[in-house]
């Protein structure tokens, strides 16, 4: 990310309902230097929820966040078949992978223990979790849309609405 062009600035899509914003991205760069930002903002025990198609850019957007919390980006990779992979970094950043898993079996015991714990936690697939498993978290969808990608950020809970907050300072 150091040799990226900083300049370029996300486009702010959507930013008028509480509690949520939207943002045009128009590259993984862009993605990954939205995620860092928000990765430099996060707090042990934020848990950040990430839903999109296959390759949307859920594992670049931990990438970036993973960044911001002082893990060199390119350690992360998905962990689709371990589930969980770990990082350490300023904080510990816990790494989730549900897509083998399908809706309402994950292990919602070991789900919550790392939400709970004294990192952070990145879920990719977290639309597989049955409504209400971790509701205290920063949701980020990431859809396809020119020139890349949109993400929208919605918060529920304390600790996502604090997050959120930071999610505007990355589109100036």
């Amino acid at each position: 990310m150091a040799d990226r062009d900083n300049t370029k600035t996300p486009r702010v899509a959507k930013a008028g309902e509480e509690g949520r914003i939207a943002i045009v991205s128009a590259s993984a760069d862009e993605t990954e230097a939205i995620a860092a930002r928000l990765g430099c903002a996060a707090a042990a025990g934020d848990v950040i929820g990430l839903v999109g198609e296959l390759g949307a850019g859920k594992t670049a957007f931990v990438r970036g966040l993973a960044a911001g919390l002082g893990v060199a980006p390119g350690d992360v990779a998905s962990p689709t078949f371990t589930m969980v992979a770990e990082y350490r970094g300023r904080l510990p950043l816990f790494h989730i992978d549900l897509y083998r898993l399908t809706p309402g079996e994950a292990d919602i015991g070991a789900l919550r223990e790392y939400a709970a714990a004294t990192g952070v936690t990145a879920v990719e697939w977290f639309d597989r979790l049955a409504p209400g498993t971790l509701d205290a978290c920063l949701r980020v969808r990431i859809d396809y849309a020119e020139p890349g990608r949109r993400l929208t950020f919605e918060g529920a809970g304390e600790r996502a609405t604090r997050l959120l907050a930071a999610v505007p300072a990355a589109s100036r």
